[in-house]
């Protein structure tokens, strides 16, 4: 079995440089690369091109139209019929390939999914991000590699699914974001089987600042209801958690100026949060700032999600998101 790995890239040079090593690493390399340039100034071309590898490696260039056409026009030049996604700011495991393709081999589907972890190197910050995204507190552990939460979606950061997936689907939509979500949906509705591979996990950076971080979040909540009117029965109740959480932090705020243990509720999910994310990564400076992370997590997905509900359900407004000018950040 022999996999096309794409990856789409923005002006972010080092960062393929980290992933070209990574792949070289892996125990099992039964794949090509294209790397897709998506319309980048600082480019990575000089890179891929003095890299020397023993698997086939095809990199593009093209004008800017976002990761999901990237990562479309990377399909369209692939020589395998199994495609595999990562963000540009993942590390591979060595025996990632391995583990793919005994699973697939021994259970076949024709879309699987991996979690992510955060890897030593990354900084604190990383860290504490990476632990908000994938914490059964703050996300109740669907994007942590749980698949019982709800029918598996893989993320496109770590996603793969066969050339009869791309043939029936047509690849990624024009969504900015969101469009790995509508993937899986579109995957699920097309009558294919998805799984989720928990031991093929990818190191991912993620946001390398919480600004960066909160503008990821918030669009991502935009999105939700985007998502809701394309597919109007992928709105789960977890989805509105993050909404409740910050009008429920709010209330609690306000109410805690007359009735001071008002506040109790807030101060227990901070303690649990600080708490877990230490013991996690044995650090308390993680511990303080995943608890930071926590809140931007919830307070951007929910104020997303609630103008994407104003805007969009109630004034009946177009498709929209937030931060036009980088779809990478």
């Amino acid at each position: 079995m022999k996999f096309s790995i794409i990856i789409p890239v923005y002006n972010r040079p080092d960062e393929v440089e980290e992933l070209l090593e990574s792949l070289d690493q892996q125990s099992k390399k039964n794949f090509e690369l294209i790397i897709v340039e998506d319309g980048s100034e600082i480019k990575c071309g000089h890179i891929v091109r003095v890299h020397k590898a023993d698997y086939p490696v095809k990199y593009f260039y093209k004008s800017n139209g976002g990761p999901a056409s990237a990562r479309n026009y990377g399909m369209s030049k692939a020589n395998y019929d199994y495609f595999i996604f990562f963000d540009s700011d993942c590390i591979i495991p060595p025996a990632y390939f391995e583990i793919v393709t005994k699973s697939l081999t021994e259970n076949y589907v024709d879309a699987y999914g991996g979690p992510d972890a955060a890897h030593e190197s990354f900084t604190p910050i990383q860290k504490a991000i990476s632990y908000s995204m994938t914490s059964f507190f703050t996300t109740g552990g669907i994007r942590g590699g749980n698949e019982k939460m709800e029918q598996f979606k893989p993320r496109s950061f770590n996603m793969g699914y066969s050339r009869a997936v791309y043939e029936k689907t047509g690849g990624f939509s024009n969504m900015r974001f969101g469009e790995d979500v509508d993937m899986s949906l579109k995957i699920l509705a097309g009558g294919f089987q998805t799984k989720l591979i928990k031991e093929a996990f990818v190191y991912h950076k993620r946001r390398t600042n919480f600004r960066q971080f909160y503008k990821q979040v918030h669009n991502s909540g935009i999105a939700r209801i985007n998502l809701f009117l394309r597919h109007p029965k992928s709105l789960k109740v977890v989805h509105l958690f993050p909404a409740v959480f910050m009008l429920g932090s709010i209330l609690l705020l306000i109410m805690s100026l007359s009735v001071w243990w008002s506040v109790l509720p807030l101060l227990f999910f901070i303690l649990m949060i600080f708490t877990d994310a230490t013991l996690k990564y044995n650090s308390v400076k993680i511990g303080i700032l995943s608890v930071v992370a926590a809140f931007i997590q919830l307070f951007g997905y929910g104020s997303g999600f609630l103008k994407a509900v104003w805007k969009r359900l109630i004034l009946n407004r177009k498709e929209f998101h937030a931060f036009r000018e980088n779809f990478y950040e």
